[in-house]
């Protein structure tokens, strides 16, 4: 196991469960978190271990999984319904289904970066780690229904989980880097003319917005998305990934990738600009030029620090889109931007694991 320890994330704390033949059960709910532990689940299973994964239905999530050929079970395959009633309701279906599931299986371990297996493991008595990134202030009612009963937080150090701080594993990296540090990542550039994209190319991503703590949230609204295409247009190929349903207009720019190589697509873009957080983070850490245009600007401590320790981010909230439109034309302006990108990223990766 001693690869799990070479770069991003530390899972070194685990080290005593890698002694023996242990059984361990992740929860995954959203695609960002197939790619948090898409190193370390494989190396559990080659190294004896039995890992087992569940699910919920989440935009592609379920597709990289296909894709990777790895197994798993959904415990909740259909639409979760984003009214207060549906949102509970779906958290007790999920609830009850990994009960089950972990009464059957015994795990040692349960891992995720949800609410759902702190509730089980306490009502089990088996050990939780909630892996988390998000400041506590930023998403509160995560924090209060997960914190409490977790085991243990594995989050970076930047990160504030509040009064439940004493919990905390800190590491000095962020969830990216578990997957996109160049230890893991190798990019490949045949995606260019793959996937048609161009020598130069941006990347936009719509969000949803819809999860709980993102009530009364803003982002790039349809106006806004077409004005940003009007300023990108002139310089290069302008793609689109959204969660979020594209209205006619945008569907022409919806990019034709599989789910497993919008990474590399991302690495190689001149630009990244959306409303999703875990997508701008990427985009930073991979070295590309990244713009987040929502209104959790400010809240949450791993973003804060790529935009401002290490210059690889920017972001604007949703009241300020004149300063979004020219913070692109700059970027569009400067000459070599991504070599000076790359050499932040230098810095990011000499003092970030």
């Amino acid at each position: 196991m001693d690869d799990a320890c070479n770069g991003g994330i530390d899972f070194c704390f685990l080290s005593d469960y890698f002694r023996a033949r242990m059984r361990y059960l992740f929860y995954l709910g959203h695609p960002a978190h197939f790619h948090l532990f898409r190193e370390v689940i494989p190396m559990l299973r080659n190294a004896g271990h039995d890992a087992k994964v569940l699910i919920k239905k989440k935009d592609v999530l379920e597709q990289l999984l296909k894709d990777s050929g790895w197994e798993y079970t959904n415990v909740m395959a259909g639409e979760r319904g984003n009214s207060k009633f549906r949102i509970a309701l779906g958290l007790l279906k999920r609830d009850f289904a990994i009960l089950k599931f972990a009464s059957r299986f015994k795990p040692h371990l349960m891992v995720g970066t949800s609410v759902e297996i702190s509730h089980v493991g306490k009502l089990l008595g088996i050990p939780s780690i909630n892996v988390n990134e998000d400041d506590a202030a930023a998403v509160p009612l995560f924090a209060k229904m997960g914190y409490p009963f977790a085991t243990k937080i594995l989050a970076p150090e930047c990160c504030n989980c509040g009064k439940w701080n004493y919990k905390k594993i800190a590491h000095n990296s962020y969830h990216e880097l578990a997957y996109l540090h160049p230890n893991y990542f190798k990019p490949n550039e045949s995606v260019r003319e793959k996937y048609g994209l161009g020598k130069k190319y941006f990347i936009l991503r719509f969000a949803q917005l819809n999860a709980h703590h993102d009530k009364g949230r803003k982002g790039i609204t349809d106006e806004i998305a077409e004005h940003i295409i009007s300023l990108l247009s002139p310089a290069g190929n302008v793609f689109i990934t959204s969660e979020r349903k594209l209205e006619p207009r945008f569907e022409k720019y919806r990019i034709a990738i599989p789910p497993l190589e919008i990474h590399n697509a991302l690495y190689y873009a001149t630009m990244y600009i959306g409303d999703s957080q875990t997508m701008a983070a990427e985009a930073a850490v991979l070295g590309t030029p990244s713009l987040r245009f929502n209104d959790f600007i400010g809240e949450l401590g791993y973003l804060e620090e790529l935009e401002h320790s290490f210059g690889l981010t920017y972001g604007i909230k949703t009241m300020h889109p004149e300063k979004l439109f020219s913070k692109i034309s700059e970027l569009l302006a400067m000459p070599d931007v991504k070599g000076k990108w790359t050499e932040k990223r230098n810095q990011l990766l000499n003092e970030r694991k």
